[in-house]
């Protein structure tokens, strides 16, 4: 079956930096649009970036672009987030696109994986 399995997050200060890992097996990761969200609590989960099949194309929030990159290799895809603010802080979720309109919205998002904390501190 399809599986994300997430790793990487922790506590990181502001201005350092952390690298988010996400392990796809169970289907054609190739086939698929990628994208990364993040929620905090009582918050509606918040789209950050997301990659195309081939990750010949991105695109950022706002908020994080110049900040965060995202990257995939052939079974897994990455955010690293390069000087994190206290407000980034959140649990952070791989997901796969069920179609290839390049969304951000969660809806559109079919797989997700386990989710793992951020934590920036000032």
């Amino acid at each position: 079956q399809v599986q994300l399995v997430q790793s990487g997050g922790g506590l990181v200060q502001a201005g350092g930096s952390l690298r988010l890992s996400c392990a796809a097996s169970g289907f054609t990761f190739s086939s698929r649009h990628m994208g990364w969200f993040r929620q905090t609590p009582g918050k509606e989960r918040e789209f950050v970036a997301r990659t195309t099949r081939g990750g010949g194309s991105t695109y950022y929030a706002d908020s994080v672009k110049g900040r965060f990159t995202i990257t995939r290799d052939d079974r897994a895809t990455y955010l690293q987030m390069n000087s994190p603010k206290p407000e980034d802080t959140a649990v952070y979720y791989c997901a796969t696109e069920r179609g290839y309109s390049g969304s951000i919205d969660p809806n559109d998002y079919d797989h997700w994986g386990q989710g793992t904390l951020v934590t920036v501190s000032s």
